[in-house]
């Protein structure tokens, strides 16, 4: 049976291969263990260097690889090239994180007796990547458990399978050790299946709620270890202070780059009432100022969603909001001839919405907006916390006081002040609620990638 993956473009054929059978599941792993113990021998100093060639590889393979985002996921031309500066970013940052992250935490080292506890490989890490930001949520785990000694198994989107060849490339070419990184095509229940048997020592999931619901009750009573990026509604909060051009700016782009299908992307705002007319004008003027299309044109902005599936989803979300009282701010028309079909949807921007309709509740993960108005700090908390989500959130004011205390009532893993949907390597990326468990990036990211083991030495 062949895993086939169709473009949102066009709907043509782009990759086709045959899922992975228990023959070859049960090599990989097998060779994922020799692998590992080789790996395990590089001092970090070799390890490091081998990830920064492998970088080099993508860096040097960009218009390529931006080239096969763009086919296999809709993401424009323009943009996708660029995911390449970010996956070099964040793995250089863990790079240079690794050696403080890995180093042994020394109790005492006196004459007569030595305590340490040392950071050992986990063993081989399962990470299963979505679709969206291919290179940069498969980048989040991988590096990190590469410099911690681990060996990987990738699962791939069957939406994005062509990017875990590119891991597998890029380590070879670096001088990894023969099967460090593989990847492998399995269909849902291969992989719950290879979750089950526990022959893998840990699993980074990104991906919905409801799959993480079944990776983890997979993973039940094998006593194996767990990271879970799930689901967002992420919230932004524009103060009566706010920079209002700067907001706008920032917070379109939060909400409709990449066709709004971003963990992070800006889904619901709330406006302080002073500024709410100006702010939905502007917001609205500077939404008309995409290109809608084909994403293969160097001139496009906004590309279809993944599928058609995903964009009925968002305008079932919009037609009920309407029909309970919503008003929609931006002309479809103005987007023809792509005529809002199929993938393709219509950035939608709406005013007059409420807690009751799901637009404003539940992830939307497309091109569309909620904008409420608030009379005050503790009326715009409480509604950003109304949600089952908690990845970031967003406040866009002067008082940075202020937002500070305001971000230690926010249920969020991330509060960001006059920016949003970006993710600094160096601060730990994590979620509350639904949104899911454990943490990446940072020297955090590394301590669910390894075994702690403790020394007491005693002459």
């Amino acid at each position: 049976m062949l895993a086939k993956t169709y473009s949102p473009i066009d709907n043509a054929l782009v990759f086709e291969q045959p899922y992975a059978d228990q023959i070859s599941i049960s090599a990989a792993l097998k060779k994922s263990r020799m692998a590992q113990r080789q790996w395990a021998e590089f001092t970090l100093v070799e390890r490091a260097h081998v990830c920064h060639k492998a970088i080099d590889y993508f860096i040097d393979n960009k218009a390529m690889i931006g080239q096969q985002i763009t086919q296999q996921m809709g993401r424009p031309i323009a943009y996708s090239p660029n995911e390449v500066n970010g996956l070099a970013e964040r793995a250089n940052r863990m790079i240079d994180l690794a050696t403080e992250a890995l180093a042994d935490t020394v109790i005492e080292d006196s004459s007569h007796k030595r305590r340490l506890i040392r950071k050992h490989p986990l063993g081989t890490l399962l990470i299963i990547a979505p679709w969206n930001y291919p290179l940069l949520t498969t980048a989040n785990s991988v590096f990190a458990g590469l410099m911690a000694g681990n060996s990987i198994i990738l699962k791939p989107s069957i939406q994005t399978p062509l990017v875990a060849e590119h891991f597998v490339n890029s380590f070879s070419t670096a001088g990894a050790p023969k099967d460090l990184i593989q990847a492998l095509c399995l269909n849902h229940t291969q992989t719950e299946q290879l979750l089950h048997l526990g022959d893998i020592d840990y699993c980074c999931f990104t991906g919905s709620v409801t799959a993480g619901k079944t990776v983890e009750k997979a993973l039940a009573g094998r006593f194996k270890g767990l990271t879970l990026e799930l689901g967002g509604k992420d919230a932004a909060y524009v103060r009566a202070d706010a920079d209002i051009e700067k907001a706008v700016r920032h917070l379109v782009g939060g909400a409709f780059f990449n066709s709004g299908q971003s963990c992070c992307g800006i889904e619901r705002i709330y406006v302080a009432k002073p500024l709410f007319k100006p702010f939905v004008d502007a917001y609205v003027s500077e939404v008309y100022r995409y290109q809608m299309g084909n994403p293969s044109d160097p001139a496009v902005t906004l590309g279809p969603l993944v599928n058609a599936k995903a964009a009925d989803w968002v305008r079932q979300q919009n037609e009920q909001a309407i029909k309970a009282g919503a008003t929609a701010c931006i002309d479809s028309q103005h987007f023809t001839p792509t005529n809002d079909q199929g993938a393709y949807l219509t950035p939608q921007v709406l005013i007059d919405v409420n807690h009751s309709m799901s637009v404003m509740r539940e992830e939307s993960f497309g091109p569309t907006v909620g904008i409420m108005p608030v009379s005050n700090d503790n009326e715009a908390v409480q509604l950003m916390n109304d949600s089952q989500y908690g990845l970031t959130a967003s406040l866009w004011s002067q008082d940075r006081r202020q937002v500070e205390q305001l971000g230690n009532s926010i249920e969020a893993g991330t509060i960001f002040m006059n920016r949003c949907d970006y993710l600094d390597p160096s601060l730990v990326w994590t979620g509350v609620k639904d949104t899911g468990k454990g943490a990446s990036l940072s020297t955090f990211g590394y301590q669910s990638l390894v075994q702690l083991k403790s020394f007491l030495l005693e002459n």
